[in-house]
């Protein structure tokens, strides 16, 4: 998670609260539209979040 979050600091210039808070939208969008995709979504997030404390 946490490259992402770095990748959207350094391509869109924004701070990293706002870079989380941009996924969250997104991964919300992605479930609102794609409900199928529901769990997807929750798992690929929570596997990010899992391995950013990990390191």
């Amino acid at each position: 998670m946490n490259e992402l979050i770095e990748r959207l600091c350094k391509e869109a210039g924004i701070t990293p609260e706002q870079a989380q808070k941009a996924i969250a939208a997104i991964a919300g969008f992605v479930k609102e539209k794609f409900p199928m995709l529901g769990g997807a979504v929750d798992n690929i997030f929570a596997a990010g979040a899992s391995q950013d404390d990990a390191a």
